[in-house]
């Protein structure tokens, strides 16, 4: 069972902020929206993140997440995404280590 957004976030409901918004329109945990809407905002958040970041993505990272769309069941691909907003989320990273 999913969690509300307020577990997730520092939203108070009924504060009249985005976040109030969209729950009221689309659910606490965003039952009102398709499996297919959510991923698409997820895409948009992990971009705007990732362009706040300094550095360089490695040519085999992309390498490795077509492997992923090739050769994971979708239920693995869930997975690695929750893994990784984890690991995000929490600090749980390391910066890539150069070779000389």
């Amino acid at each position: 069972m999913s969690k509300p957004l307020g577990y997730y976030t520092n939203h108070p409901p009924g504060d009249d902020s985005l976040l109030d918004e969209v729950q009221k329109k689309y659910g606490s945990c965003f039952e009102k929206m398709s499996k297919r809407e959510k991923l698409s905002i997820l895409v948009i958040l992990a971009s705007n993140l990732g362009c706040q970041l300094e550095g360089d993505v490695r040519g085999e990272i992309y390498a490795i997440a077509r492997e992923m769309t090739d050769q994971l069941s979708l239920s693995d691909q869930a997975g690695v995404m929750e893994a990784i907003i984890s690991q995000v989320r929490w600090g749980q990273n390391a910066e890539p280590i150069h070779h000389p």
